[in-house]
C-alpha cells in the first residue's frame, strides 16, 4: 500500500477521533451546565420548602392553641349558663309556692331574682294566662323569649373552636405536604450528585432525565400549595 495512502487514512482517523472528543466534550459541558443549574435551583427550592413547612407547622400550633382556649371559654360559659338555668328554675318553683300561699310580696322578690332574659320570658308567659288557660305553655322555659346568653355564647365559642381546629388540621396537612416536597427536592439533589459520577453517556442522560422529571413534578406540587 502506498505510504501516502496510509498517511491519509491515519489523518482521517485522527480527525474522526478529534471530532468524537469534541462532541463528547460539548455533551459533557451541556450536561454539567444542566446539572449545576438544577443543583442551584433545587437547593433554593429545598430551603424554601423547608421554611414553608416550618411556617405551616407553627400556624398549626397557633390555631390549635386558639381552639383549645375557645373550648375552655365555652366550657366556662356553659357552666355559667347551667347555673343560671338551675337558679331560674329554683326561683320559679319558689314563685309558684309563694303564689299558692298567696304571698304576693314574696312572689315579687322571686321575680326580681330571675335573670333578665328569663324574667322577660316569665312576663310573656304570664300574658298567656297560664293558671286558667289549659293550652298555655308549661312554663317560661317554653317561651320563645327565654334565652340564655351564656349558653348561646358557649354554642358560638364551640362552633368557633371547631372551625379553628379544622383550620389547624388543614395547616398540619399543608406542612406535611411541604415536608414531603422537601424530601423529594433532597432526592433530586442526590440524583444529580449520582449522575455526575457516571461516565457512560446513556446512563448519565437517563439519570438526568429522571432527575429533571422529578424536579418538575415536585416544583409543580409546591407551586400548587398555599404559602405563608
Amino acid at each position: 500500500m502506498p505510504e501516502g495512502h496510509n498517511v491519509e487514512i491515519s489523518h482521517k482517523l485522527s480527525e474522526q477521533k478529534e471530532d468524537e472528543q469534541q462532541s463528547k466534550a460539548r455533551w459533557e459541558a451541556v450536561a454539567e451546565i444542566i446539572e449545576v443549574a438544577v443543583l442551584a435551583i433545587v437547593a433554593i427550592a429545598t430551603a424554601w420548602s423547608g421554611y414553608q413547612a416550618a411556617r405551616w407547622d407553627g400556624q398549626q400550633s397557633l390555631l390549635y392553641g386558639h381552639a383549645t382556649a375557645d373550648r375552655f371559654k365555652a366550657d366556662a360559659a356553659s357552666t355559667r349558663g347551667g347555673q343560671e338555668l338551675s337558679a331560674d328554675a329554683a326561683m320559679f318553683t319558689a314563685y309558684l309556692q309563694a303564689r299558692s300561699a298567696g304571698n304576693s310580696k314574696l312572689e315579687m322578690v322571686y321575680i326580681r331574682r330571675f335573670t333578665p332574659d328569663y324574667r322577660a320570658a316569665f312576663l310573656a308567659w304570664l300574658k298567656t294566662d297560664p293558671f286558667t288557660n289549659p293550652s298555655a305553655p308549661a312554663g317560661p322555659g317554653y317561651m320563645p323569649q327565654d334565652r340564655n346568653p351564656s349558653l348561646q355564647s358557649a354554642d358560638r365559642l364551640n362552633a368557633l373552636a371547631s372551625a379553628t381546629f379544622d383550620q389547624g388540621t388543614a395547616a398540619r396537612d399543608t406542612a406535611d405536604r411541604y415536608v414531603r416536597d422537601t424530601v423529594l427536592f433532597a432526592s433530586v439533589l442526590f440524583l444529580v450528585a449520582i449522575a455526575q459520577r457516571f461516565k457512560i453517556r446513556s446512563v448519565r442522560t437517563a439519570t438526568i432525565t429522571v432527575t429533571l422529571g422529578l424536579a418538575a413534578y415536585t416544583t409543580f406540587a409546591v407551586l400548587t400549595l398555599p404559602r405563608r
